[in-house]
């Protein structure tokens, strides 16, 4: 009779482990796939007209730094995943310093494409 209780409390232990791997393994897939789905649809933060923000990016930003700050002035919602954009964009390794205005209405890649590009603020050109 013991050998037969400490059988199924076995079986039951191995039971309960299969089923919170199961259950771990499922939510990570889940939210492995919301964060690959959110790469290429992530919307901006906010509709038109949107916060304006002046952002400066120097010699020694990294792209890292610039998802960080643009995740504190509220221009994008996930620091992380701004990053993962800029890693995958046509635009990687091409962000330019100087000063952008960049909005909550704007998409990722619309602010990749402004950093990137040989953009100069107006009141530079003054």
């Amino acid at each position: 009779m013991k050998q037969f209780i400490v059988s199924v409390a076995t079986a039951a232990v191995k039971i309960i482990v299969l089923v919170l791997i199961v259950r771990y393994v499922i939510t990570t897939a889940i939210s492995a796939y919301d964060f690959g789905y959110r790469v290429f649809t992530e919307e901006p933060v906010s509709a038109e007209p949107g916060i304006t923000y002046s952002v400066e990016l120097s010699e020694e930003t990294t792209p890292r730094q610039v998802a960080e700050a643009l995740e504190d002035y509220g221009l994008v919602k996930d620091k992380d995943l701004f990053y993962v954009q800029y890693l995958l964009s046509p635009h990687k390794d091409r962000l330019m310093p100087g000063n952008y205005e960049l909005s909550t209405a704007m998409t990722a890649e619309e602010m990749l494409e402004i950093m990137s590009s040989s953009y100069v603020d107006e009141e530079e050109e003054e």
